[in-house]
């Protein structure tokens, strides 16, 4: 079928040029007022783009982790006095892994890129004989981990625009769209399927506080896109639940534990419940790269906390009091009894989590079109 294009902004990519290339990023924290795009030479460039949010969503933070890494040996090659040895570039490898690694600690894309990459490195190492071989060899994964994301949001939202009625209105939070990805997005991804296919669909764009991602990046994604859509404040969504507006809600996720409990943008919790009351689908869209078999329930995830300051302002104007306390826990985990199916790009899972993710997991990917999990 025919790719949905939801916008004509590049998020990420890498480009070659005379200094033997560079990572463009489009800076999201300036949105949607302006349209800027860093270009980055150095590692520590991405790490405080990914720490300060200017790329963002975990599929996007992955992949531009991974391309940081082949910035770091492509630096080295390119400012270090004579010829560097394979030894010397793993040992920088994995120092720029652990920089990247701690940047952000929720989303598992993160450290799953660097882990792939760090092992894409090692694996290869006996069969070449110089570093600049390597640097090809993890430029090439990069770009497969690149080509992997577009390649699941489209999967992801075919799966889900399944699940999208005639006439449905939907619910979305955050910001888990083309932006949060390099491709048509998570949660958008089935709303931009749909719409593609001549669904008449209707969004509902909660605004996300405190950074309002669905304010700034969701309204501007689908006005663009075409999307009919609707900007709400987070506190209206139980309101237009219980008057029966909304068919069903889509949402993101930065890490899905083996229980099918999952982590996603702060408030998602609160619209998973309301949702379980209303009686109204809650569906988590995302790859199986989000995934993480290793923890047994969301009490495990580790979740961000950032700067107090992203509560007490908007965008550098000052809402609260000077020196009151404020909380920002970047994220919340909905437990599993609230989340209707997790649609990834091998198919649907369905309660028990416990089996339905772990048969996804082992499913190889070329199955994914006949699977959907009870």
């Amino acid at each position: 079928m025919h790719t949905p294009t939801p916008h004509r902004v590049r998020t990420i990519w890498w480009e070659e040029n005379e200094q033997g290339g560079s990572l463009f990023l489009l800076d999201q924290t300036l949105l949607p007022q302006q349209t800027h795009y860093l270009q980055l030479y150095h590692e520590h460039g991405v790490a405080e783009a990914i720490r300060s949010l200017r790329v963002r969503g975990a599929p996007a933070i992955g992949v531009a982790a991974a391309f940081g890494m082949v910035l770091a040996l492509a630096r080295l090659l390119r400012g270090g006095p004579g010829e560097l040895s394979l030894a010397d570039a793993q040992i920088h490898l994995n120092d720029a892994g652990r920089l990247l690694y701690n940047t952000r600690p929720t989303a598992v894309n993160l450290g799953w890129a660097v882990k792939r990459m760090l092992h894409c490195a090692t694996e290869h190492t006996p069969q070449i004989t110089s570093a600049q071989e390597l640097l090809q060899v993890l430029y090439e994964e990069a770009c497969f981990i690149a080509q992997e994301d577009q390649d699941a949001c489209l999967r992801m939202g075919e799966f889900g625009a399944e699940l999208i009625a005639e006439g449905d209105t939907v619910l979305t939070h955050c910001n888990a769209g083309a932006l949060a990805t390099t491709g048509i997005g998570t949660a958008l991804a089935p709303i931009y399927v749909a719409h593609e296919a001549g669904k008449k669909l209707h969004v509902f764009v909660d605004e996300t506080r405190p950074l309002l991602q669905g304010a700034r990046l969701t309204a501007w994604e689908l006005q663009n896109a075409g999307v009919p859509l609707t900007l709400i404040t987070d506190n209206m969504a139980g309101s237009f639940m219980r008057q029966g507006r909304i068919n069903a809600i889509f949402v993101g996720a930065d890490r899905i534990a083996a229980n099918g409990d999952t982590a996603n943008k702060i408030g998602t919790y609160s619209l998973a419940v309301l949702a379980h009351v209303h009686h109204i689908p809650f569906y988590v869209v995302a790859p199986t790269s989000t995934i993480d078999l290793s923890l047994p329930s969301g009490d495990d995830i580790p979740v961000e906390q950032r700067n107090p300051e992203e509560v007490t302002n908007i965008r550098g104007t000052i809402i609260a009091p000077s020196d009151v306390i404020a909380a920002n826990p970047a994220f919340d985990v909905t437990p599993y009894p609230y989340i209707t199916a997790i649609i990834t790009e091998k198919g649907i899972a369905h309660a028990p989590y416990e089996a339905s993710l772990q048969a996804i997991m082992d499913q190889p990917l070329a199955e994914h079109a006949s699977s959907d999990h009870a």
